[in-house]
């Protein structure tokens, strides 16, 4: 046994610990870096849930224009709801992808791998609750499902109810990994509908405005607003019914930002381009000393190509609105000015 050393009282045990012990096995030596954390970029994936007229639609594009200001690409829509969005296409500059039926999980990621081939970097999808309780989505795949194994083992569909939900849950799970892997913002869509807690000899709880989604969405949510109906866009982060308070995500950086500075205004495209400089990370957030040096090199450029370069150079920060205007000011003076320089 190893020695023990008495010290003010205190006995200290020497024996060594088990980081000090030799190892005798045959496993591999793994080994790990630490260094300093810094927020790296990361995707937004947002979610508004509303009953119909609350203004999901409208808040979307409008969050997502301010999204594009800051991370560029197109704005997409990938449109479920009749072709509902194209009633703000004379207020929004989006491309339009109508979805019909069926809207199983792996057809959703259809429509995403489609919109993001043609260049969209800010993906809105209305409505996201089609893949839930749509044609073709996962209660219908998993009513399917059921009755084929019913059928395959010769039993009652009540008896394979519970593993029938296997296929459509890792589809769902297969789109929902697959689109946080994409470098690409989402905007989701999601209907309400009012829900009643029922339990054995107690009177119904009303839960509020729920989400037609599974669950697993509002947990993968960067953030999830919830609009109340006639809410012109406001979004309630602060709601009394339990079921409410479940599916709002509110994480603390955006707290200030929603909280205080646009309590009570409707979602716009000034927050979404705060939430864009925010996703951006430390690495690519602008300084003011980014971008004067951003528009010297501008003024700098010696021709249209050199000129062409540098705005591509610019696309690696994250520039608020005000550094945005006036880079984008600075350019095009210098194109004017290479212009009558040509003459």
């Amino acid at each position: 046994m190893a020695p023990r050393r008495r010290g003010r009282g205190v006995n200290i045990n020497l024996q060594p610990t088990y980081f000090d012990q030799p190892r005798n096995d045959n496993t591999m030596t793994r080994t790990f870096e630490t260094k300093p954390a810094t927020r790296d970029q990361v995707p937004l994936l947002i979610g508004i849930t509303s009953p119909s007229g609350a203004g999901k639609t409208y808040s979307a594009l409008r969050l997502a224009t301010g999204i594009q200001s800051v991370t560029g690409g197109d704005i997409a829509v990938l449109d479920t709801e009749t072709r509902r969005s194209l009633h703000y296409a004379d207020r929004f500059k989006f491309m339009h992808t109508e979805f019909a039926a069926p809207f199983s999980p792996l057809d959703y990621l259809a429509g995403i791998e489609h919109c993001y081939k043609q260049g969209a970097r800010t993906i809105v999808i209305d409505s996201a609750s089609h893949e839930h309780e749509g044609p073709g989505g996962v209660l219908e795949m998993h009513e399917a499902e059921a009755q084929r194994m019913a059928e395959q083992w010769k039993t009652s569909v009540e008896k394979v109810k519970l593993g029938a939900w296997a296929k459509p849950k890792q589809e769902r799970r297969r789109l929902i990994n697959t689109m946080l892997q994409i470098p690409c913002n989402f905007i989701l869509c999601f209907r309400a509908k009012q829900k009643l807690k029922i339990e054995k000899g107690k009177d119904p709880m009303p839960m509020g405005w729920m989400p037609i989604a599974g669950d697993e969405w509002v947990y993968e949510m960067t953030m999830n607003a919830l609009l109340y109906p006639n809410a012109g866009g406001v979004p309630t982060w602060e709601p009394n019914e339990p079921g409410e308070q479940q599916m709002i995500k509110l994480p603390e950086q955006f707290k200030s930002m929603l909280l205080e500075t646009n309590r009570g205004k409707p979602l716009s495209e000034d927050i979404g381009q705060a939430l864009a400089v925010w996703a951006a990370g430390d690495s690519a957030a602008a300084s003011e000393d980014d971008a004067m040096d951003a528009i010297t090199r501008i003024r700098a450029a010696a021709n249209q190509a050199a000129l062409k370069k540098a705005a591509e150079d610019l696309r690696k920060k994250a520039w608020s609105g005000p550094q945005r205007e006036a880079i984008a000011a600075a350019i095009e003076t210098r194109k004017t000015e290479l212009k009558g320089d040509a003459r």
